[in-house]
């Protein structure tokens, strides 16, 4: 843990030290809110019960700090719950990722990739690994520093005993980031 805070710290004072006009690297937060969806297996088209065709599965909540390189590459630190409603499971990830800008102009297209633990926080919270890919578009704000995150993720989660069981699922995010 003490490494981490010695990082942590790095990267404050090199992109404290390092103010530009036009800023390129350094310390960022950004946080999101991700759904999974699912359909209805009682939905019928002629229904009048009110029941819709697509379910809300799964709510993520996550916090990340990480680190900007340059305009193409970041890597982040990430908590985040997870809460999947119809099987009733809570995850709490912790874990690394890289993001790259494969389209780099006024906005961006991004591709994302990260690994990580599920930390066991007792009997509501499982234990395991997971990781994650995903897809989005990144939009600046007038000064280009601050920007908002779209797209699209998938997740897998390995838990339970010796981690035979195994979560996929398929998110949309919409995330808020500070730089």
């Amino acid at each position: 843990m003490k490494h981490l805070y010695t990082l942590l710290l790095l990267f404050y004072f090199t992109a404290g030290f390092s103010q530009e006009e036009d800023k390129t690297n350094g310390l960022f937060y950004k946080v999101s809110l991700s759904a999974t969806l699912t359909t209805n297996d009682n939905y019928t088209i002629a229904n009048d019960d009110g029941e819709s065709f697509i379910n809300l599965n799964g709510l993520f909540i996550n916090n990340t700090i990480g680190y900007q390189f340059d305009t193409r590459s970041s890597i982040g630190l990430n908590v985040e719950y997870d809460h999947y409603i119809d099987q009733n499971l809570n995850f709490l990830p912790v874990y690394l990722d890289f993001t790259y800008n494969i389209l780099d102009f006024d906005d961006q297209v991004f591709v994302r990739g990260g690994y990580g633990k599920l930390v066991d926080l007792g009997k509501a919270f499982e234990n395991g690994n997971t990781y994650k890919v995903g897809i989005g578009y990144r939009a600046y704000d007038d000064n280009f520093k601050n920007s908002f995150l779209i797209g699209f993720d998938f997740s897998r989660k390995r838990f339970g005993f010796r981690q035979t069981e195994k979560l996929s699922s398929f998110a949309i995010f919409l995330e808020f980031m500070l730089f």
